[in-house]
């Protein structure tokens, strides 16, 4: 057949191609999706699972006059090559190249932005309203993974859509894990229904039975229907999805390209909101990650022959190590410790206190805005919950954390890892707004750490506290200093004072107090005197650190790796503002705009953010002041 991916250059040509082409095409698109994400790391289980069920759907419907909406957007890489992207993929996930998740800025092909889960249905079911309110008649499907079915905006969407009968399609992608594994009841029901050809064969013997009683079997079958409507939910499968108004088809062998064309062909034929429910397996066709699923689920660079990661042994323990280890250790000598986490015990450190203390840890799927809450009600009945969350799915449960958690001024430790830019994910994972959204909430204490052992004495201060707290550090490795054995409290608002100067004032938090102290240095060959302070704290600010640095020093300088709208320098410029300080005030963090994926180097840059342009940016404000 020769190379079937070269004639490939959008979807409509794969309408011309057989079951045994389109087969082929499968094998193609798997060999250069393990090629490419071994050098730029991506989401690789996810998307070889998907690739007969991408091949399927789009030799069936017409795009982009259709359309297909992904969610999260893990699976999508089949989508992006067969999009016309295939030229570009080798630039997956680094800087100006293509991006890991669909986006609409990037194809026409790409109907709707992701990168959060359990959006797609919502967003697929509004695309259908607009199509019937203007009078089209476009396909409108979601896609949409078992662990992201888990998250409630995903139930909202199927009960809205089963209400008002739209034409719609959801394919349900079922695998059997996400991330990690899936928990809760939906994941329940599906294993049930993954099992659900018994009772197909169970259906069918019953009626075969009841039809060899003379004279009265037909009517017993056509009249009891074979099982009481009040256990149909029980027996068959798809009886949840049925009672909220979805025609059920499945589950179907979602790596048989030939059964899942019918499949979706008579899909597109019948009338009102369809779920497919397709099986498939992660890391299909490569088997360093069928074996280990979560592992190469998002994946860094590795060896395409061997599967074997690329990782330095050199590299210092990550932050999300160091919490992990410091919460069991507290949480050993405090039994009102628990933890709680959203889908990601092994993202967010939190796998190992499962293992130690699994009665005192919570796994509640993808549902942010539920742990927030249920960590509000351990905190009411005397607990003190330590909720562990990616500082860019946190920001789901923003009103939980204000009402449920801050109103109620109740001791719920929120750890936000992931904070600031993430790098090659893009902008729906950079962890950028979570200080200016934290600092509106009163009661609220916001810690910043500036390495790994402040890390943990906040953490320790924290659990400690008879109120909200939130601490914010970034993702992988941090800078290697000697762990201390033991904790200490921090003083709640208080800063540090790293070094002195006359002439500027560097007042840091988090990655940008190592920041500060490097272009402290380059200031200093430069004649130029400059302070360092280590802030530790967004919310209380150490105001008397301020008013000093005001009386003190010719310039303050703000350093955050945060939007800057509303962020820490924010709260400095809104103290010195209503303090009656004249000291001019020069604020550096992330612009106010979305940044791009890339290698994190790249987007510190991007965003003025490197030692070297922090120092450029005084001295050109310092020479200003002259």
């Amino acid at each position: 057949m020769g190379n079937l991916l070269d004639r490939i250059d959008e979807p409509e040509k794969l309408h011309n191609l057989s079951t045994e082409e389109l087969e082929a095409l499968a094998a193609e698109l798997r060999e250069l999706i393990v090629s490419t994400v071994s050098q730029t790391g991506g989401h690789l289980a996810p998307s070889l699972g998907a690739i007969e069920l991408t091949l399927a759907l789009y030799s069936v419907l017409h795009l982009p006059t259709d359309k297909v909406v992904w969610d999260v957007g893990h699976q999508a890489y089949a989508h992006k090559i067969l999009t016309g992207r295939r030229e570009r993929f080798s630039a997956l996930r680094q800087w100006q190249g293509i991006t890991g998740f669909p986006s609409r800025a990037e194809s026409e092909y790409d109907a709707f932005g992701v990168g959060h889960a359990s959006t797609s249905i919502s967003a697929a079911l509004g695309m259908a309203i607009a199509r019937d309110l203007k009078g089209r008649g476009e396909h409108i499907v979601a896609v949409i993974g078992d662990g992201a079915m888990t998250g409630g905006e995903a139930f909202e969407a199927l009960n809205h859509a089963g209400d008002i009968g739209k034409n719609l399609i959801v394919v349900l992608n079922d695998n059997g894990m996400s991330i990690d594994f899936n928990v809760g009841a939906m994941s329940e029901y599906l294993s049930r229904i993954r099992v659900a050809p018994q009772y197909n064969r169970a259906k069918e013997d019953i009626k075969g039975f009841l039809r060899s009683i003379p004279h009265i079997g037909d009517t017993v079958v056509k009249t009891a229907e074979f099982i009481k409507e009040g256990v149909k939910s029980v027996l068959v499968p798809g009886g949840l999805f049925e009672e909220m108004g979805f025609t059920y088809v499945g589950p179907i062998d979602g790596h048989n390209i030939r059964l899942m064309r019918d499949v979706f062909s008579e899909a597109c034929m019948m009338d009102g909101p369809i779920l497919v429910h397709v099986r498939t397996r992660k890391g299909r066709g490569y088997l360093p990650a069928e074996t280990e699923p979560d592992k190469f689920h998002g994946v860094g660079k590795f060896d395409a022959a061997t599967g074997a990661v690329k990782k330095d042994p050199s590299a210092p323990a990550s932050y999300t190590s160091v919490f992990g280890d410091a919460l069991i250790e507290l949480a050993q000598e405090m039994p009102g410790i628990t933890a709680i986490t959203a889908a990601m015990p092994s993202g967010t450190g939190l796998k190992k206190f499962g293992e130690r203390f699994p009665k005192r840890f919570f796994d509640v799927g993808i549902a942010e805005e539920h742990a927030v809450t249920l960590a509000a009600g351990m905190a009411a009945s005397g607990l003190h919950p330590v909720a562990a969350i990616y500082s860019t799915f946190a920001q789901r449960a923003y009103d939980q954390l204000m009402h449920d958690v801050c109103l109620q001024n109740l001791p719920v430790t929120l750890c936000l890892d992931r904070g600031g830019l993430v790098g090659e994910d893009g902008p729906t994972h950079h962890g950028v707004f979570d200080l200016s959204y934290l600092r509106t909430m009163p009661g609220m204490t916001v810690f910043v750490p500036k390495d790994e052992n402040e890390l943990r004495d906040m953490l320790y201060t924290a659990v400690h506290m008879d109120s909200p707290t939130a601490i914010r550090y970034p993702r992988g490795a941090g800078l290697g200093v000697e762990l201390i054995k033991g904790f200490r409290e921090i003083e709640i608002g208080k800063a540090e004072i790293l070094s002195e100067g006359d002439d500027v004032a560097l007042l840091g938090v988090g990655t940008m107090v190592d920041a500060a102290k490097k272009a402290a240095v380059m200031l200093g060959e430069k004649g130029v005197r400059a302070s360092v302070v280590n802030m530790r704290f967004v919310k209380p600010i150490d105001t008397a650190i301020v008013d000093r640095a005001a009386k003190k020093n010719k310039l303050i300088v703000t350093l955050e790796e945060n939007v800057l709208p509303g962020g820490f320098g924010s709260a400095v410029a809104e103290y010195m503002a209503d303090a009656g300080h004249r000291t001019p005030l020069l604020r550096i963090g992330i612009p106010d705009r979305f940044v791009s994926q890339g290698a994190k180097s790249k987007l510190l840059e991007s965003c003025g953010l490197l030692p070297e342009q922090i120092a450029e940016k005084i001295m050109t404000a310092w020479t200003g002041l002259a």
